[in-house]
C-alpha cells in the first residue's frame, strides 16, 4: 500500500505501540590503489545547496542520484544529482530511522531493519519501509517477524533477496545477536537463516561474487558500561548458495564500529568508524581482497567519521554526513568522492 507521509507515521505509532551554483572541490592526496597506475585523490566536493547535517543515516545510490536518509531524529530525505551537484528535497520520510543500512532492490530503497526512539534502548522497527525514487513515495512493507526485529545491523540485498544479518534488538543495551535473516522480495516470505559465528551490531555488510561479508562492528552493551569498547576484529562470511558460514582467514587491521562496508573492484572496502581508542571518528580506509586474503591501506578519508553509508555511482565512490566523533557529534553535512578513474 501507499500512503501519504503523515498516514505512514501513524501506521507506524500504532504497529509500534501494538508490538511492545558554482562547484569546487578540495583534493587531499591518497596513495596509490591496487586498481590504478595513478594515486588517487578523495574530494570534497561543494554543490548547489548542501544537506542536512546528521549522522546514524543512510545513504544509497539510484541511477545518478543519491539519497540521504534518516539518522538521528527528525531529517529530511535529501537527493543529490551527481551530474549537477545540486541537492533537492524528497518527501518526508514517515518516521525518525536511524542505524539502517538501507539497500536497493529492483530500484527501490529498502529499510529491512533499524531503529527508532531515544538513546540508549531504541526501539526496533516493525515493518520493512520502502522508498519509490520514480515517484517520491514512502511505503510500509512487509512485518518483520516479531522474535527477529533489530536496527545496528548489516544489510545487503542479491537477486531480489533482502539479508539482514546480526544487529541489537534494544538499540545499544546488550540485545546483539548473531541472527541472519532473508526476506525475498518476491514472494513476500522471510526465511530464518544460520546464525553467524558471532553476534555483532554497528556494522554494515557487503556482497562480493555470491558472499556475504560481515566486518567490524561491536557488541553494545550501554548497561554494563561497554557501549564502544567490545569492536569485533573477525570478519564473517556467508556462502549464499551453500547456506554456510566461514571466517575470513585475515582480521580486520583496525577494530572499529560504525563503519561503511561498500563492495568495490573484488574488493571489500571499510572506510571510517569508531572505537575507545581516539575521540575523533577513525579516518581509515582498508581494503580486503578475498583472492589473497589480504588487507591493505588505502586512502584516508579528509575528514574521519562514522554513523553513515557509502555508495557508488559509475567509477566514484561517495561518503555523505556521519559524526566526526565518536558517539553523537559533531553532526556533519559535506559529501567526500573517491573517484576509481584516473581520468578523473
Amino acid at each position: 500500500m501507499t500512503l501519504s507521509a503523515n498516514a505512514l507515521r501513524v501506521a507506524f505509532v500504532l504497529a509500534m505501540s501494538a508490538c511492545s551554483p558554482a562547484f569546487a572541490e578540495t583534493a587531499v592526496q591518497a596513495p596509490a590503489s591496487l586498481h590504478a597506475p595513478h594515486a588517487l585523490q578523495w574530494k570534497t566536493i561543494a554543490g548547489e545547496g548542501r544537506p542536512h547535517a546528521r549522522h546514524e543515516n543512510s545513504l544509497v545510490s539510484v541511477g545518478d542520484r543519491l539519497y540521504l536518509i534518516g539518522g538521528r531524529d527528525d531529517r529530511p530525505l535529501d537527493i543529490f544529482d551527481t551530474t549537477t551537484r545540486r541537492w533537492s528535497k524528497g518527501s518526508t520520510p514517515p518516521l525518525a530511522v536511524s542505524h539502517a543500512q538501507a539497500v536497493v532492490s529492483s530500484g527501490k530503497i529498502y529499510f529491512v531493519g533499524g531503529l527508532t526512539g531515544d538513546y540508549p534502548e531504541e526501539a526496533a522497527l516493525t515493518h520493512l519501509l520502502i522508498y519509490d525514487p520514480a515517484t517520491d513515495r514512502w511505503q510500509v512493507g512487509a512485518e518483520i517477524p516479531k522474535g527477529r526485529r533489530r536496527g545496528a545491523a548489516g544489510a545487503v540485498a542479491y537477486d531480489g533477496v533482502l539479508y539482514l544479518v546480526g544487529g541489537n534488538t534494544r538499540g545499544h543495551m546488550s540485545g546483539y545477536v548473531p541472527w541472519l535473516d532473508a526476506f525475498d522480495t518476491r514472494t513476500q516470505q522471510w526465511t530464518q537463516l544460520a546464525d553467524a559465528p558471532r553476534a555483532r551490531d554497528h556494522f554494515h555488510a557487503a556482497v562480493l561474487d555470491g558472499k556475504l561479508y560481515a566486518a567490524g562492528g561491536r557488541r553494545s552493551s550501554h548497561e554494563s558500561g561497554n557501549t564502544l569498547a567490545q569492536t569485533i576484529s573477525e570478519v564473517d562470511v556467508y556462502d549464499i548458495q551453500r547456506g554456510t558460514w566461514s571466517v575470513a582467514p585475515a582480521a580486520l587491521p583496525t577494530p572499529r564500529a560504525g563503519a561503511a562496508a561498500i563492495a568495490r573492484n573484488g574488493q571489500l572496502l571499510v572506510m571510517g568508524g569508531e572505537s575507545t581508542r581516539q575521540v575523533k571518528a577513525h579516518d581509515e580506509v582498508e581494503a580486503y581482497d578475498p583472492a589473497t586474503s589480504t588487507w591493505q591501506t588505502l586512502a584516508a578519508l579528509p575528514q574521519g567519521r562514522h554513523g553513515t553509508q557509502a555508495a557508488a555511482v559509475g567509477d566514484a565512490l561517495y561518503i555523505v554526513a556521519g559524526s566526526g566523533n565518536r558517539g553523537g557529534g559533531p553532526e556533519l553535512d559535506d559529501v567526500l568522492v573517491l573517484h576509481e578513474s584516473s581520468a578523473q
